[in-house]
């Protein structure tokens, strides 16, 4: 299986990316192969119809759309922003959007999570996010909140709180089974 995961910031010290290269390691099989990604080696232009018109679609822009399309499996952690968007992901997908004839995510199976050191988690984002994913192509297999990340995330484990290592065990075995069936039927 080929896995897809990116932190939906532009933070060089993001927690959202420590989060997903965290959870990614849940589904490394000996022949899966991981690809790790990091927005800032995506930086396009600021998003607009004349820059558009003016210059066309940046290269960045199909660059990560083929990424997009290489994955089996893409994994996702959101930053959350003023209740929104990371500004490094929103322009990235601005732009991928404006690719003819594509889909963002198109029929791609996506876990999104997203974390903060606040009480709620990300869940604005998250909740944006479940919201729009799927009318941009996205399969949404699962999603997962981790509030307060310094108090429940440590550096070479991972989450260590019992009550959120559980959940996130249990979606991952989730979307794992979901994986399985879907890469089952597409070899049919």
């Amino acid at each position: 299986m080929k896995i897809l995961a990116f932190a939906g910031s532009n933070s060089s010290d993001s927690i959202n990316k420590r989060l997903v290269t965290s959870v990614s390691k849940y589904y490394k099989e000996k022949e899966d192969e991981i690809q790790i990604l990091d927005l800032n080696d995506f930086e396009m232009p600021l998003f607009s119809k004349d820059k558009e018109k003016k210059d066309g679609i940046p290269d960045l822009a199909h660059e990560f759309a083929k990424r997009l399309d290489w994955a089996d499996l893409i994994l996702i952690s959101f930053a959350e922003n003023n209740g929104s968007y990371n500004v490094g992901y929103k322009n990235l997908i601005d732009w991928v959007s404006r690719i003819r004839g594509r889909k963002i995510f198109p029929d791609k199976p996506v876990f999104i999570m997203a974390t903060s050191e606040g009480a709620r988690g990300g869940k604005s984002v998250l909740a944006a996010a479940e919201d729009r994913l799927p009318r941009d192509g996205a399969n949404l297999l699962d999603t997962f909140s981790l509030p307060e990340f310094s108090k429940n995330f440590e550096d070479g484990k991972g989450v260590i709180t019992p009550l959120y290592r559980s959940e996130l065990e249990a979606k991952v075995r989730k979307t794992k089974r979901c994986m399985a069936k879907i890469l089952e039927e597409k070899q049919q």
